[in-house]
């Protein structure tokens, strides 16, 4: 955030490379832990279309950790961690980050928020 300069994204996925985002909480370099706004940075400065950053923020964040046979997709035998959003498709949750689209959140396939 703040920066001149993000990561070739784009230029990344077109060379083959696997990206992953991250919202990196921290309050020197990137102080938020909006995801859809990561999401949206992803997509408008580094290139990435919505539905690779939601594979960026998903999936492949879970292989950069070395967790993707436990989580980062809806898959039987995973945990069962997700958001479902207020949204009519996946395109819209970057483009309105400021807005919390968020109806319900699930923890280990128990639901913890509805809306």
């Amino acid at each position: 955030m703040g920066l001149e300069r993000y990561a070739p994204g784009r230029t990344l996925i077109d060379s083959g490379a696997i990206v992953a985002i991250s919202t990196d909480f921290n309050p020197g370099s990137s102080p938020t832990t909006n995801l859809p706004f990561i999401m949206s940075i992803a997509c408008t400065q580094m290139k990435l279309t919505p539905a690779e950053a939601w594979t960026a923020a998903t999936i492949n964040s879970a292989y950069a950790i070395g967790l993707e046979d436990a989580i980062g997709s809806i898959t039987r035998g995973k945990i069962a961690d997700m958001v479902i959003w207020n949204a009519e498709n996946h395109r819209q949750i970057p483009y309105y980050y400021a807005e919390n689209m968020v109806n319900t959140v699930i923890k280990r396939g128990k639901t913890l928020w509805h809306r």
